[in-house]
């Protein structure tokens, strides 16, 4: 997959006046609510209508779709609304029904994502197709992986790839419900700057009053497009409703989020100064929870030195610590003044901290 720009066709050819969207609910629920929300939807910015048909869960016993009955459903939202269709496809059989149905776009979720042999199966099964695929990174931040995916459907002959980052899981409590791991994201674009890239803030967030922050990160990161989900009654969505919105919260989002158009040299300059100043927030959020991290653990080294009744300031410790670090900063193209500026700070909080417990 060495040359990525003949992926972007189907994107261009689209001609949009804005991000790429694809909405609907998380679930297929009812042939009523499938097409209530699609009426809702059709005169909007959105381009295809996402339902889900099967729901890969974690735990039985959940609602797992409706399965092939939603397809007759979908149908109908494109002869009433003209809105494309869109669903989520993780095996073959899914993928022979989402083709007889005529399914104008599938995506792979990222518990397929995570296997290459059920990538590899829907490759197969997708061979030489025209309808747009798009791959949801694994569950895990693993590049490599999600990259694997998609070159497997390109050697099946598919043309019209794109990708979707939906976050990735991790053991620790965030604010998110799948943390963005912006960075990953951009060294995908970084390796494939023509494969189109959508943002799912919706499992990224897993709450909807995170949808239009997330959102605006990734427009500003230079995403191609947005896959929100969309109910009109979400509180009592039989799937996910936490995160799902309303039609016209969907509409009001779209109608907030700053999108750069890149028309002329001086608008082209602000693109990459927004794409690098939302580079740079996204760092300094990563130090800022690092730091705190760093002083819980100071926090336990000061409990512990209360038990044993030794003195916070260790030198010798210290000294090796600082030494360490301006080496290491030497090979980052960090300054000697820098790294001792910041280290110094960063010693000086955890004394303080440790302070607090002994002396508590």
């Amino acid at each position: 997959m060495e040359n990525s720009k003949e992926m972007r066709t189907w994107l261009d050819d689209m001609g949009l006046d804005h991000p790429l969207v694809i909405a609907g609910p998380c679930s297929a629920e009812t042939e009523e609510q499938v097409l209530r929300i699609a009426h809702e939807l059709k005169d909007t910015d959105v381009n295809y209508y996402r339902a889900g048909i099967w729901k890969p869960r974690t735990r039985p016993g959940m609602f797992e779709g409706v399965g092939a009955i939603g397809l007759n459903w979908l149908k109908k939202v494109k002869e009433e609304t003209g809105l494309k269709t869109a669903t989520e496809v993780a095996n073959k059989a899914h993928v022979d029904l989402a083709l007889e149905n005529d399914v104008d776009l599938l995506w792979i979720g990222a518990r397929s994502t995570v296997s290459p042999f059920i990538m590899q199966e829907i490759a197969d099964a997708l061979k030489g197709t025209d309808k747009i695929v798009l791959v949801k990174n694994p569950v895990n931040p693993d590049l490599a992986l999600w990259l694997g995916g998609i070159e497997r459907l390109h050697t099946a002959g598919i043309k019209n790839l794109g990708a979707i980052h939906r976050g990735f899981s991790t053991y620790e409590k965030t604010k998110y419900r799948n943390i963005p791991e912006w960075q990953l994201a951009i060294e995908f674009q970084n390796k494939f700057p023509d494969l189109p890239l959508i943002n799912d803030p919706s499992h990224i967030t897993g709450k909807r009053d995170m949808i239009f922050d997330v959102s605006q990160t990734a427009l500003d990161l230079n995403f191609d497009g947005l896959m929100i989900e969309t109910h009109f009654d979400p509180d009592n969505a039989w799937s996910d409703a936490a995160q799902q919105v309303t039609p016209a919260k969907l509409v009001q989002i779209m109608r907030d989020l700053r999108i750069r158009k890149e028309t002329d040299s001086e608008a082209e300059y602000n693109a990459k100064l927004s794409n690098l100043r939302a580079q740079i927030d996204i760092l300094d959020n990563q130090l800022i929870d690092t730091m705190g991290k760093r002083m819980k653990v100071s926090d336990g080294i000061g409990e512990l030195k209360k038990q044993k009744n030794v003195a916070v300031l260790q030198s010798n410790r210290w000294n090796q610590i600082l030494g360490a670090m301006i080496l290491e900063g030497e090979t980052r193209g960090l300054s000697e003044e820098f790294v001792l500026k910041m280290f110094k700070a960063i010693h000086q909080e955890s004394i303080n901290h440790q302070e607090k417990i002994v002396n508590g």
